[in-house]
């Protein structure tokens, strides 16, 4: 038989920080499965394994759970899927093909689609109340900007010299989240090659235009 050894008095032996992760953990996992309303927090408290003093004490509110989920776990879902791997990308364009191509390849890999963890919230919670719609607004801010950034970094390069920062940004953010809607809808990563491929097709189209427009202003003078 083993002896445990005593809790010295004063001592604490539980863990806070430990609790509070396993329930962003429990809760980031159900609001994308189930969605936040019907994750009720009797079940939250059941699979986390916590009291409901132990959960009111980190999260006062099912409220304040949620914006917890979105601030820390959505918000850095996006900088490890998207923003980092932009902003290491020799160029905008791999960075944005990279991406595209690493998430087909894992939700291939995976085998069914659960969609984007922003897209999922935003598109349940955005109407429902202004603190949340604010919190989620200001992820899909920074993923603009950090497009638009690089962009910007590689026209000082002396690349995309035609392409508008912010209007290429929104594209590309708005191509990803719709393909992302319907992989997870038809339970099929293909869409996201179909809709990376149309991206690079329309942005090329788009740039060879202007360049034409321009050709001909100058052939006027």
């Amino acid at each position: 038989m083993t002896v445990r050894p005593k809790a010295q008095p004063g001592k604490r032996t539980n863990d806070p920080e430990g609790l509070r992760k396993r329930v962003l953990d429990v809760a980031e996992a159900s609001f994308q499965a189930r969605g936040y309303h019907a994750s009720s927090l009797g079940d939250l408290m059941a699979a986390a394994g916590v009291t409901g003093g132990a959960l009111h004490h980190h999260f006062p509110t099912k409220k304040a759970l949620a914006l917890a989920v979105i601030e820390e776990r959505v918000a850095a879902a996006v900088e490890e899927t998207w923003i980092a791997p932009v902003q290491a990308a020799g160029s905008t364009r791999e960075g944005v093909r990279s991406v595209f191509e690493a998430v087909a390849a894992e939700l291939e890999q995976q085998g069914f689609v659960r969609g984007c963890p922003l897209n999922n919230l935003a598109h349940e919670l955005s109407l429902a109340d202004p603190d949340f719609r604010t919190a989620l607004a200001g992820i899909f801010s920074a993923w603009r900007q950090a497009i638009a950034d690089k962009v910007r970094a590689d026209q000082q390069a002396g690349r995309e010299q035609d392409t508008d920062p912010q209007r290429f940004a929104a594209l590309a953010v708005a191509t990803y989240s719709g393909a992302m809607s319907m992989a997870k809808t038809t339970q099929d990563s293909a869409v996201l090659r179909d809709c990376l491929n149309a991206l690079e097709q329309g942005v090329s189209s788009a740039r060879a235009k202007r360049r034409r427009r321009v050709l001909r202003q100058y052939k006027a003078f």
